[in-house]
């Protein structure tokens, strides 16, 4: 299979596909997920919290209280899938649930303490281990790295802002 420039393992575009820039930052994304979603649990075998429950710390740790339904359109999964991830999480202690205040047929739900600080030891461990990778590369890597970090919070805001848009 034949491989685009500077993208190790990206396949080349098929008829119809998206931009070169698109297919570019796509396997360029994809690898970089995977590979520290590996090395982090092979560096820190400690570590098994699943993404999407990190995503759903993240969000009521920010938000605490938060409805599930709220979670849900934040997350832009089914309640029905985040009402069981909310139960694992409730029954492992890393969040509780409570009727709303303000609908007393909802429920929110927020952090823990246990589960506020595993998501900041999460975050520690990914930080480290990008650290650890950065320091590797040569300084105009980091440095096109860090120039890149605004657009690259842009795009994702554009590509929230379309999700949004579409819900």
């Amino acid at each position: 299979m034949a491989r685009m420039p500077g993208t190790p393992g990206a396949p080349e575009a098929q008829p119809g596909s998206g931009s070169p820039e698109a297919r570019a930052l796509t396997a360029a994304v994809t690898r970089l997920r995977r590979a520290l979603r590996s090395s982090i649990r092979t560096e820190y075998p400690w570590e098994h919290l699943p993404m999407a429950q990190v995503e759903l710390l993240q969000v009521c740790v920010e938000h605490s209280p938060v409805r599930v339904s709220e979670l849900a359109a934040r997350r832009r999964l089914a309640q029905s899938t985040v009402s069981g991830l909310v139960a694992t999480m409730v029954r492992n202690g890393l969040m509780t649930r409570a009727v709303d205040s303000g609908d007393r047929r909802a429920a929110a739900v927020s952090a823990t303490d246990a589960g506020r600080l595993r998501l900041a030891a999460w975050t520690r461990a990914h930080e480290r281990r990008l650290d650890h990778a950065l320091t590797a590369l040569p300084d105009a890597d980091r440095a096109a790295l860090r120039a890149a970090l605004p657009a690259l919070a842009r795009l994702a805001a554009c590509l929230e802002d379309a999700d949004g848009a579409g819900s």
